[in-house]
């Protein structure tokens, strides 16, 4: 089949609403904060905005409610140039997140609830296999059902289409799933509660990222937060060091850029290595903005600040 678009993924939608403070409230305390915002998130469609920014065609499987937060998921997509494949929705609400951002350090905690993604199945997966088909590289979350994940990477690997499985946020998995990936990109809290082994250093990351090969992946990248990554392939391991774009104002969405710019290298020919370099920057540049969506940058400031 031909291969007509760069990046399949699967995965949510949902409406940011972000606060920030100086700390979380204990419970029973109410705090002043800082500012609050609403905007587009979901790990997949963040991603699928990463992907759209840096040149990539990409088509994003999802479903969203006929509403006023679906509006702006349709918004974030047309300005990103992603191509939606929406499955249809039975009444349900598009789902949200509330965000809370340290005003001091940009560090985050989230709580999401999926709403009418958390909806798909893995028979509305069939229907749109399709759009895996035709990609070169297909990447899920676990944001959405784990069987409706475990059937997106059982019709790409099918398809010879190369498989992303950014296992976040994490729970407990049958190991078969990883042997599905070609890839397998947790970050470090996600990479202690798959394998067991706490991660305070690289040489942590390491055994943790030997462990998922163990499961099955067929290479793994464990991302570190200001420590950069760890690429593990069967043949040889790296450290990829973080880029420095500047002050970091918001880390909410730089799992999601270091993602989708991994996975659109990848299926532009680059080998891990420098494709893990290459997600580096881009997530080096979405930490010195505010918001997920929005904090994704361009191809062209990408080059820039790796030349």
């Amino acid at each position: 089949m031909a291969r007509n678009v760069d990046v399949a993924i699967l995965g949510i939608f949902v409406a940011d609403v972000v606060f920030r403070a100086a700390r979380l409230p204990e419970i029973g305390e109410t705090i002043v904060g800082s500012g609050v915002a609403i905007g587009p998130g979901g790990k997949g469609s963040n991603q699928a905005v990463a992907a759209a920014r840096l040149g990539g065609t990409v088509s994003f499987i999802t479903r969203i409610g006929e509403d006023a937060f679906g509006e702006i998921g349709r918004a974030t997509w047309r300005e990103a140039g992603v191509m939606p494949r929406l499955i249809p929705s039975d009444g349900e609400a598009t789902g949200a997140a509330m965000i809370y951002v340290s005003e001091k350090t940009g560090d985050n905690a989230i709580i999401v609830v999926p709403a009418a993604a958390g909806t798909i199945t893995p028979e509305d997966v069939e229907r749109e296999a399709a759009a895996i088909r035709e990609s070169r590289v297909f990447m899920t979350q676990l944001e959405v059902p784990v069987a409706s994940a475990r059937r997106g990477l059982e019709i790409a690997r099918a398809a010879g289409v190369a498989t992303v499985f950014n296992p976040a946020p994490a729970h407990t998995l049958d190991d078969s799933i990883f042997a599905l990936a070609d890839f397998v990109t947790p970050n470090e809290t996600e990479a202690a509660m798959l394998t067991g082994v706490a991660i305070a250093s690289i040489d942590d990351a390491l055994r943790a990222a030997d462990v998922l090969l163990q499961k099955g992946a067929g290479a793994a990248v464990v991302t570190l937060g200001e420590k950069g990554s760890l690429l593990r392939t069967p043949s040889a391991w790296a450290h990829i060091a973080a880029v420095n774009a500047g002050p970091v104002r918001d880390t909410t969405g730089a799992g999601d850029a270091f993602n989708g710019a991994f996975a659109v290298a990848i299926a532009s020919g680059r080998d891990p290595a420098d494709a893990a370099r290459f997600a580096s920057a881009v997530a080096g540049i979405s930490v010195t903005r505010p918001g997920t969506a929005a904090s994704m940058p361009t191809l062209a400031e990408v080059e820039a600040i790796l030349s």
